[in-house]
Formats: C-alpha cells, structure tokens, sequence
C-alpha cells in the first residue's frame, strides 16, 4: 500500500469534523482575508477553497490546516481527542525514541500526473493566494518543504522557507542566517557552483512538519518523517537536480539558485505578527521542472498574528523538546514545559518544576532559555512550581505576580539568539541578537513551608465534588 497523503489526512479530518469547505473565494484578497478571520479564533476548521476563479477546475487551496490539537493528532496518526500536553508527551516519546525509516525509491507515483518543463512551466497556474492585504506578492510556499543536498556529505536537507511566486517560472527564498538550508546554499555559492533546489508545496502533514522543526544538522527530516508514518517515504528524484521528493505530493518544481542571482522578494505577514522582515532582495531559484497530480491541492500554513500553524504544531514539539532537554542537562523533577500561543511558541516559554534545592528554579530558567530547542527567538522563559498549570495563563501570570519578587528573582541575559523576524531587532543590525528575561515565579524555597495557603479546593475536595455532582459541574472539569 502507498504511503499516506494529503488526502488521506484530509479524509481524516473531515471525519472528525475538522474541515470547512468554501467554494468561488478569488486568491487576490478573499482567500487570505477568510483565512485571517478563521485564524483569530482557535478550534476552528481547516479550510478548503475550491472552484477558485480564474483557474482551472479542480484546483484547490488548503489552509489553517493545523491550528487545532485533533488535526495534528490526525496527521500524527493518534486519537483526534488527544490533550495538548498528551501531544507534548507524545513528541517526547518520540523524539527518545527516534524511530525511523530511510527513504525508499520508487519509479512513479501520482505527482507524475502532470509533467511540465521549459517554458510550459507555470507556476501562475496555482491558484496562489496573496496571503495579507500588505504582502508583496502571492506566496506558494507557506506550508512547503524545500530540498537540498550538501555538496559535501551529500546529507539531503528538507526545510520550510518562504517561496514568493515571481513569475511563470521564478520564484525566490527567503531562509535566515543559521538555518540548514542557507549553510547548504552557501557551501554552493563559495564554489561560484549553483544550488539545486526541489520546492514540494503540497504533502502529508507530517512531511510539513517535520520540515519545519529543529531536526539536528545532518540528519534526515525523511527518516523522521518515515518514523511518524510508521513505514519509509515513497520518493523519486527529480529530472534535472535528482533531489528526492514524495512521489504522492501535490505539486513540486525543481531548479537552481545561482550566486548573486536575487530579486526583491516580500513583504511577508509573518509568524510574529509582524511585517518584521521587510523587503529586500533574495535568492532567485529558476525552475526547470515543474510537477502536479490531477486536481492538485495548494497547501497553506500562513504566518500571522498568533495563534496560527506555527503556535500550534511547532509549539508542542518545541515543549517536548525543551522537556527533553531539560533533562538531559541534569534538571530533576521538571513537571511541565508550554509555550503560550500569543509567543507565536517562540518568545514565551513555562516551565513548571517540583523544587528540590536553592537555586533549582533559576537553573530551570536558565537552561530552557538557551538550550538549542528554546534558543531560537526566546524573550520570556518563566518557571513555576508544581501546582502550577502550565498551559494556564491565568494561573501563569498569578504566579508572577504573586510569587516573584523582581529584585532578585528576574535576570535578564543579553546576546540570545534572534531572527530578523523578531520586530525588535531593528533594521540595520545585521547581528541580529535579542535579550531575554528568566523570571522565577516559584515559591521561595527556604519559605516554602511559610509560604501563604492557596486559596483553591484541594485535589481530594475535587475528586469528591466530582464524584457526586458531575452532572452539574462544566464539561471540562
């Protein structure tokens, strides 16, 4: 049987109540417009555009695709019903174990539907919307996985960067400094050799995902992938570049980015919120090949004020992440890691930790504020106890005000780790580095034992409640 698609995934969520079907939106405004306005909101549908004007039947764009926890348990292949922090839990599990498949090759599949070279590639054929009223074009690469081979090792890279259609058969990339993608594109240009490049815009979710998390360097976002899916990725290589891509994707292009070939790409609504990133020029990738199966599907994961896809699939494998991390570094008795949708899951980070010693909290902070998987984009990391909930906001910022005091239990440390996303790291700092707080939101420790009574039902007073009054009491009690 052939791997699982996008399809199949779409079936899945429609079974679970989890996809929304809107039929004759135009790209240029109304898709992206309906989308903020799904986006503002967490829990709703995904979308489906469909009988988009002006481009051929059968076309389809997909968005908000995975802003609620049941859609990404789907595409996980877990329980629609699962909890945030069973999600967490899950990718914990799964990065410990790290099971995974290598990618196996086959001859065809239907991404061979329709073969497209010279000049009868057409990117202008997608229905790709233009994704925020300020953006600087359409964007067919929100929600994509962009390939490359290192020149040396020959280690296949797949990462998700930001692909503006420029015309019927360019397009440009915006990848920041750092990321695996541009090390790669790099080791090319010090050469004078261009990069071969295969952009996949519409896949299985889980291929997305993986493309789009801290996967260490030199290893295989396939590999992991096929791990996920519990069985190797189908793939073939491409015409021109022979980059591997999943021989069931939606639609794909393949071609070269040449040194000091770059066109003014942006701006772009992004994952801050922001138009941080500007306009500027960018690398030009110039295609050669052009693919898609019949009645091809537009996969978008559109950047925005959050909550958007990024706050939540790669909110939950960043908390497992840190978690794991934590714990790895020695950290004892940590109870729970959440980052806050309003953080876009980068800029705000909790962790919630059974203090043991002096000093345990700040060590927490510490760590998970600057280890590889909380580095990136960090501006708040606060710890607190054990009956803190985490994921609670509310309860969050209770403890900060009533269990932190700032003289001694706020650091700030200098010099982290940023993007120029981030809207405070100005235009003109090519340095590109933030500041960020560690705050201690636990109880003292030599004063626990004197520390004010909680004000709340104890877990025995609960469990008693509930026993004899569930009828009455809210659902998600």
């Amino acid at each position: 049987m052939a791997n699982k698609d996008l399809r199949d995934w779409i079936d899945g969520i429609r079974a679970a109540g989890e996809l929304k079907v809107i039929l004759g939106a135009e790209p240029r405004e109304e898709i992206g417009g309906i989308v903020d306005i799904y986006q503002r909101r967490m829990g709703n549908p995904a979308v489906m555009f469909d009988q988009v004007p002006g481009f051929p039947k059968g076309s389809r764009v997909l968005a908000n695709i995975l802003t609620s926890v049941p859609r990404i348990n789907v595409a996980l292949g877990l329980p629609p019903q699962g909890s945030e922090m069973e999600l967490v839990h899950w990718w914990r599990s799964y990065m410990k174990a790290a099971p995974s498949f290598v990618p196996r090759e086959v001859n065809g599949g239907p991404l061979l539907d329709n073969v497209l070279e010279g000049k009868a590639v057409n990117l202008e054929k997608i229905p790709t919307p233009v994704w925020h009223e300020h953006d600087g074009g359409p964007f067919i690469g929100t929600a994509c996985m962009v390939i490359m081979k290192d020149p040396d090792s020959g280690w296949v890279n797949s990462g998700c960067y930001r692909i503006q259609t420029q015309g019927p058969d360019v397009a440009t990339i915006m990848m920041s400094p750092g990321k695996h993608g541009r090390i790669i594109m790099s080791k090319y240009h010090e050469r004078n050799q261009p990069c071969p490049v295969a952009v996949i815009v519409g896949m299985h979710p889980a291929l997305f995902m993986l493309s789009g998390l801290e996967i260490p360097y030199g290893k295989s976002e396939y590999e992991a992938a096929g791990g996920i899916l519990g069985e190797p990725i189908e793939v073939f290589n491409m015409p021109r570049t022979g980059l591997p891509v999943p021989a069931n994707a939606e639609i794909a292009f393949e071609g070269l980015i040449h040194p000091d070939d770059e066109i003014q790409e942006g701006p772009l609504g992004e994952w801050t919120g922001y138009y941080a990133g500007g306009s500027r020029p960018e690398p030009a990738i110039r295609i050669s090949t052009m693919m898609h199966r019949d009645d091809p599907i537009l996969l978008g994961a559109i950047p925005a004020v959050p909550p958007n896809d990024n706050t939540f699939y790669l909110g939950t494998y960043r908390c497992g992440a840190v978690w794991n991390q934590l714990e790895a570094a020695g950290i004892p008795e940590v109870k729970g890691v959440w980052t806050h949708e309003a953080g876009g899951s980068r800029f705000w980070l909790t962790v919630s930790i059974k203090q043991l010693y002096g000093g345990h909290a700040k060590q927490a902070g510490f760590v998970a504020s600057n280890c590889h998987a909380g580095a990136y984009c960090n501006r708040w990391t606060i710890v607190v106890d054990d009956d803190i909930d985490p994921t609670n906001i509310n309860d969050v910022i209770w403890a900060m005000c009533t269990r932190c005091d700032p003289r001694e239990d706020v650091d700030i440390v200098r010099g982290g780790w940023s993007s120029a996303l981030d809207p405070m790291c100005y235009d003109g700092d090519s340095d590109r580095r933030n500041a960020r707080v560690v705050i201690d939101a636990c109880k003292p420790f030599a004063r626990r034992s004197t520390f004010p009574i909680v004000a709340r039902a104890s877990k025995e007073l609960d469990a008693r409640i509930r026993a004899k009054w569930s009828r009455d009491l809210p659902n998600d009690f």
